[in-house]
C-alpha cells in the first residue's frame, strides 16, 4: 500500500484505477489501451506536479513514512558495517546510530539519525529525537574516527534534539555545544548528507562538515515551520507561510552558501526507488572523500572554519 500525501491525492485516484486494470480479466486489450492512457496521465502529473512543490509540500515529502531511514542506506551501499553502541556514561541512545563499515576500499566511520521504519521502532528511537547521551555516543564515534585516521560521514534526519526534562537535566545543551567544538577540529575528512529533516541545534550536533550535501527534496533549518509559526503568529496552521518564509528548501540554502551540492531524488522522492537514490548518494560521498583526502588536515580545519564564518551577514554601518 502507498502512502500519497495530501497534495498527491490526483495520483492516488490514477494508481488506484490502473491497479484494477491490472488485476481484471476481462476485455484485456481494451485494458491496455486504458492502461497506456492512464500512465501517460499520470506521468503529466507527476512531471507538473513535482516539478513545482512549494516549501512545504517538500517539507511534507522530508517527512513521509516511506522515506529511506540512514540504515538502509547503509544496507545498500556499506560493506561490513559493524555497530558501535554507548556513550560509556548512561546509556545507549537508539536516536543515533554510528559505527564503522567500508565504502570501496575506504573505512569510514558513520553516525547519525534514525528515526525508525514503522510505528514500533520510531517509538522505540523516539523519531530520531535524541538525548544527551546520544550525542555523546556520536561524540565518542567522533573521536574514535579522529584517533585511527576514518573520514567521518554524518547522516541528518531530525525533527530536532528530544526537548525533554530528562534530557535537559543530563545537559542536552552542553552535548550539542560540545560536539559543535569537536567536530570543528577533526582532523579527518567530514561530509555531511541530510536525508530527510534537518531540524535546529539536533541536527547540527552532526552537521559542522567539510562538504554538506542535501537530497533535492530534504530541508535544513532552525526551527520546524509549525513551530515558528506557533511563535510569529501564534497559530501553528500558518506553518505554509513559515515554510516560505524560512528558506529551508535545498535550493534555497544552495544559494544562501549554506549547503554545497543537492543530491536529485527519483521523481516523487527517494522512496520511489531507494536503489537509484542510495546510488547517487554512494557516488557523491566517493567524490567528495576523494577531493578532500587531497589536503591536509590543518587544510581541512582552516576550509572547514572559513566555511562556517562565511555563513550569514550584518547590515548596515
Amino acid at each position: 500500500m502507498r502512502h500519497y500525501l495530501d497534495f498527491e491525492k490526483p495520483l492516488a485516484e490514477l494508481h488506484e484505477q490502473i491497479d484494477k486494470l491490472h488485476t481484471s480479466d476481462e476485455n484485456r486489450e481494451g485494458n491496455q489501451k486504458e492502461l497506456d492512457r492512464l500512465t501517460r496521465k499520470v506521468r503529466e502529473i507527476e512531471s507538473g506536479l513535482y516539478d513545482s512543490l512549494t516549501p512545504w509540500q517538500q517539507t511534507q515529502l522530508a517527512r513521509h513514512p516511506e522515506r529511506p531511514s540512514m540504515l538502509e542506506y547503509l544496507e545498500s551501499f556499506v560493506e561490513d558495517f559493524v555497530q558501535l553502541h554507548g556513550d560509556r556514561a548512561f546509556r545507549d541512545d537508539p536516536a543515533i546510530v554510528g559505527g564503522i563499515g567500508r565504502i570501496g576500499h575506504r573505512e569510514c566511520v558513520f553516525l547519525g539519525h534514525q528515526k525508525g521504519r514503522n510505528l514500533k521502532t520510531r517509538v522505540i528511537r523516539n523519531f530520531g529525537m535524541a538525548h544527551p547521551e546520544g550525542y555523546r555516543k556520536a561524540l565518542r564515534l567522533m573521536h574514535f574516527a579522529d584517533r585511527f585516521q576514518k573520514p567521518l560521514v554524518c547522516f541528518i534526519d531530525t525533527p530536532g534534539a528530544y526537548p525533554g526534562l530528562g534530557a535537559e537535566e543530563r545537559g542536552q545543551s552542553e552535548a550539542i555545544a560540545r560536539n559543535l567544538l569537536v567536530m570543528s577540529r577533526l582532523k579527518v575528512p567530514i561530509v555531511v548528507v541530510v536525508i530527510g529533516e534537518g531540524g535546529s541545534g539536533g541536527a547540527l550536533a552532526v552537521g559542522v562538515g567539510d562538504r554538506i550535501l542535501m537530497l533535492e527534496h530534504s530541508i535544513y533549518s532552525v526551527i520546524s515551520p509549525e513551530g515558528c509559526a506557533a511563535i510569529l503568529w501564534k497559530d501553528g496552521a500558518k506553518a505554509p507561510q513559515a515554510a516560505e518564509a524560512l528558506k529551508i528548501t535545498a535550493t534555497d540554502l544552495l544559494k544562501l552558501g549554506i549547503i554545497d551540492e543537492i543530491l536529485p531524488e527519483p521523481l516523487g522522492g527517494s522512496h520511489r526507488d531507494r536503489t537509484r537514490m542510495s546510488r547517487t548518494i554512494r557516488d557523491a560521498l566517493v567524490k567528495n572523500l576523494e577531493s578532500l583526502e587531497k589536503l591536509s588536515p590543518d587544510e581541512r580545519v582552516n576550509q572547514r572554519y572559513e566555511k562556517f564564518r562565511r555563513m550569514g551577514y550584518v547590515e548596515g554601518g
